[in-house]
């Protein structure tokens, strides 16, 4: 059970690794405000339009990723070894 846990998170950070690698920043989009006005939010003081978000990872956050990624998978293929001595 634990070697399979450890082989799916470190396989899941080493994909994470490998789309930081293919994009340059994420944009994330607030969904339409109930009451019809597109990425406004109104108070009774004030009026503030809410753009975008965007997030642009480290130069480093793929490397750190693939590498962590690979040693929990060579951790994962350990445990047997160490679970029978």
């Amino acid at each position: 059970m634990w070697r399979a846990f450890f082989l799916a998170i470190g396989v899941s950070l080493v994909i994470l690794g490998a789309e930081f690698m293919a994009i340059d920043q994420v944009v994330l989009y607030q969904p339409p405000a109930e009451g019809g006005a597109l990425h406004t939010l109104t108070s009774i003081t004030s009026t503030r339009v809410v753009g975008p978000t965007v997030l642009a990872p480290p130069e480093w956050a793929p490397w750190c990723l693939f590498s962590v990624g690979a040693v929990v998978m060579i951790y994962s293929f350990t445990i047997p070894k160490r679970v029978r001595d």
